[in-house]
């Protein structure tokens, strides 16, 4: 167990802790996310540093300008994919890896682009390490999503976007879910599409900030 940790809980205590007072108070139903949020080792994805920080309610950065979400935040957007484990995945902003791994838990596979390459590295190194072989990692433009191993059963984009990019949602299968914080670059909103050959049908779910999603089909002017 971790030295660093806190409260003389050791980590699957306060996995259990975190679901028990964040997720199912919140309204976090589905038993199969509750049982990958109580076994992926949260803490093993953030710096050292904060490791004693890691099952708190709140998001915490991992370096190069970006965010490990808080618990919740991960748990709602991954119930509104609905998986049932035989999903391939496609998922934008591979960050911590710590989305990542829950989705490899519900889903067949999962794809995951990263545009900072030092993060997708250790991320994938991280995955090995711990045993994860269903996620495939890719760096790149998140925006233009991965045509070549298209379509995809579910896509969530883990960065606030003005937009859901038209090439994600070319890439989402029929009948596929996609679910994205859309709005501004300081507050935005879940959304949830389910693709139809009528249309797409959107839900808007809870008020949300995420770093911006930068792409050709986000948002622009950063490296």
């Amino acid at each position: 167990m971790d030295e660093v940790l806190k409260n003389n809980m050791d980590p699957k205590e306060l996995r259990e802790f975190m679901v028990r007072t964040q997720l199912v108070p919140m309204g976090i139903k589905d038993e199969r996310l509750l049982n990958a949020m109580k076994k992926v080792p949260r803490h093993l994805f953030v710096e050292e540093s904060k490791r004693h920080e890691a099952y708190g309610d709140t998001a915490l950065s991992i370096g190069e300008g970006q965010t490990i979400s808080q618990p919740y935040m991960v748990a709602v957007m991954t119930e509104l994919l609905e998986l049932k484990g035989d999903e391939k995945v496609l998922e934008i902003g591979t960050g911590s890896g710590y989305q990542t791994a829950i989705l490899s838990e519900l889903a067949k596979e999962v794809y995951t682009i990263e545009r900072v390459a030092v993060l997708a590295q250790r991320t994938e190194e991280r995955f090995h390490s711990l045993g994860y072989d269903n996620i495939y990692v890719r760096v790149g433009d998140g925006t233009l999503g991965w045509p070549g191993d298209a379509p995809f059963d579910r896509i969530i984009i883990t960065a606030g976007t003005p937009r859901v990019p038209d090439p994600l949602m070319e890439q989402l299968s029929d009948d596929g879910i996609l679910v994205a914080p859309v709005g501004d670059r300081f507050s935005q909103q879940l959304l949830k599409i389910r693709k139809h050959k009528g249309g797409p049908l959107e839900e808007y779910h809870t008020p949300c900030v995420f770093v911006p999603l930068i792409g050709k089909y986000g948002w622009q002017g950063e490296d």
